[in-house]
C-alpha cells in the first residue's frame, strides 16, 4: 500500500496588512522590507478568529476535493505554533469537532516551519503501515496572535492562514509520495523561539525585556543555516531518489523569504517557472505556507495530475524537511 496526495485547499483570513501599514507601526519602510524580504503583504486573523476556524475552512475544502466523504477520514493532525489552547486540547480535535468528523484520531505537532512536511511523513508512515486510509493534514497558524508588533525584526515578517491536504491508501505506484526527509537539531533553539510561553527554561541570550509568549529571531544566524541546511537535503533527496533538478515540475519551499529561496534555487540550478513564489501575497505562515502555496499553484490551474512536487522548509527547533510528491489528485478546473 502507497500513500497518495490526493488534494489540497486553503484559507488565509479577509484582513491585509501591508508594508504601508507597518511603516506606520514601526521604524521601517516599505523598500527595506521588500529588498530583504520580498514580502509586500500579509493576512491578518480577525480577533475573533481562531486557529482551527482556518484550519476548518481549509481542511473542507481538502476534504471536498479529494472526492471522499468526511466519515471516510480516520486520521487529523494538524502541525501549527499557534494552537488555540496552551497544550490542551489539541487544534487538530478542535477542527474534527467543527468539521464534524466521525470520532478519530486527531493530535497536533509542533515543528514551526517545516510542521507540514512533518505531518506528510507522519501520514505517509500510518497509510504505508496499513493503519489508516485517509488522513487529513493540516498546517494553521495565527502567528498574529504571537508576534510582537514592536519588534521591526519579526513584525513585518509573519501572517495568518491555513492550508490542508488529504492523503490517501492507494496501490497505485505511480501516485505514491516518493520519499520525505525530515530532521532536527536543537543545538540550534535559540535562534529561534518563543521564550518563556512554556515552563520557562532560561534562555542566557536573551533580554530580560524579551522574555515574553512572543516570537523571538536571531535573522542573520538563521539565514546562513537556513540556506546551508535547505541546499544540502534538497540535494539529497534528488542524489538518494535519482532524480536531477528537471525531473522537477514545481519546487514548493517554505515561504519565509525570498533571499533564501532563491538561494536554494540557484544552487540546485532550478529555473524561474519551476519555483513557486507566494511569500509576497502572504509573508512567513509558519507550518501552513508550504499548503498554502501548493492551493495557489492548483487555484492557477498550473497544478496536473502526475506532477512532482519538491517540497522543502526550515523551522524553529531547528527543525528541516524535504518531500517528493507527485500530486495524485483531478486537475483543478
Amino acid at each position: 500500500m502507497y500513500a497518495a496526495f490526493r488534494s489540497v485547499g486553503a484559507y488565509v483570513p479577509e484582513r491585509i496588512l501591508t508594508n504601508a501599514d507597518l511603516e506606520k507601526m514601526v521604524d521601517t519602510s516599505d523598500e527595506w522590507i521588500t529588498k530583504r524580504t520580498g514580502i509586500k503583504e500579509r493576512h491578518i486573523a480577525a480577533d475573533d478568529e481562531f486557529t482551527s476556524d482556518m484550519g476548518a475552512k481549509a481542511a473542507a475544502q481538502a476534504i471536498e476535493r479529494a472526492g471522499v466523504s468526511k466519515e471516510e477520514i480516520d486520521l487529523v493532525i494538524c502541525a501549527t505554533i499557534s494552537p488555540d489552547y496552551f497544550n490542551m486540547p489539541s487544534t487538530a480535535t478542535i477542527i474534527s469537532s467543527k468539521l464534524g468528523l466521525p470520532q478519530v484520531q486527531a493530535f497536533d505537532i509542533s515543528a514551526a516551519c517545516t510542521g507540514f512536511v512533518y505531518v506528510l511523513s507522519i501520514a505517509k508512515a500510518f497509510i504505508e503501515s496499513g493503519m489508516k486510509k485517509n488522513v487529513l493534514i493540516i498546517g494553521a497558524e495565527k502567528l498574529s496572535a504571537i508576534t510582537d508588533y514592536t519588534d521591526r525584526t519579526t513584525c513585518i515578517l509573519f501572517g495568518d492562514g491555513a492550508g490542508a491536504a488529504v492523503i490517501s491508501a492507494t496501490e497505485n505506484k505511480e501516485e505514491a509520495i516518493l520519499d520525505v526527509h525530515t530532521g532536527a537539531d536543537g543545538t540550534y533553539a535559540d535562534l529561534l523561539m518563543t521564550p518563556d510561553a512554556g515552563t520557562g527554561s532560561a534562555h542566557d541570550a536573551l533580554d530580560a525585556e524579551a522574555r515574553t509568549g512572543c516570537m523571538k529571531m536571531k535573522g542573520n544566524e538563521t539565514f546562513k543555516v537556513a540556506v546551508r541546511t535547505l541546499t544540502n537535503d534538497v540535494k539529497a533527496i534528488l542524489e538518494e531518489n535519482g532524480m536531477v533538478a528537471d525531473d522537477i515540475q514545481h519546487f514548493v519551499p517554505h515561504q519565509a523569504n525570498y533571499r533564501i529561496i532563491k538561494a536554494v534555487g540557484d544552487a540546485l540550478k532550478l529555473r524561474d517557472d519551476q519555483i513557486v513564489l507566494t511569500v509576497h501575497k502572504y509573508g512567513n505562515t509558519s507550518g501552513s505556507s508550504i499548503p498554502i502555496a501548493i492551493n495557489d499553484l492548483y487555484e492557477s490551474g498550473k497544478l496536473n495530475k502526475g506532477d512532482m512536487m519538491l517540497l522543502d522548509a526550515f523551522g524553529g527547533g531547528l527543525t528541516w524537511g524535504s518531500a517528493l510528491v507527485p500530486f495524485a489528485g483531478p486537475a483543478s478546473v
